[in-house]
């Protein structure tokens, strides 16, 4: 089965996955991060699908690409810095922090064998 659409990837459902998560769960976070941890940890983890979508769009230009790809597994390493912050302020569970930085690691390996081996997902079609 060819993929179509990014949407389609593993790597992108499960980069979705982690920002509604994180989402649902940064709703409980006290009012005073809501300018700080609370923001940033919602834009760096729902930039990793936003990104991996942008690099999709991209993937006629290897260097464009990989560039994006860069992109992606940036905020991925970053949303997991913010996940650490989370649990040691005490706004995340043990349990939570573990399940989600989890993600985290499996997004990252998935993203560092797409910058390993980018060809299969290149296209030439203009």
């Amino acid at each position: 089965m060819q993929i179509r659409t990014a949407k389609e990837l593993e790597v992108y459902k499960k980069s979705y996955r982690i920002a509604m998560e994180i989402f649902e769960l940064s709703k409980t976070f006290p009012a005073e991060e809501k300018y700080a941890l609370t923001s940033q940890i919602r834009r760096s983890s729902r930039s990793i699908s936003m990104n991996l979508r942008e690099a999709w769009a991209k993937r006629r230009y290897e260097a464009h690409f990989i560039s994006k790809l860069t992109d992606c597994d940036g905020e991925n390493s970053e949303t997991d810095t913010s996940l650490d912050f989370a649990k040691d302020c005490g706004y995340l569970t043990k349990e939570q922090h573990l399940q989600l930085t989890n993600l985290v690691i499996e997004i990252g390996k998935m993203l560092g064998s797409m910058l390993r081996n980018p060809t299969p997902f290149l296209t030439s079609d203009l």
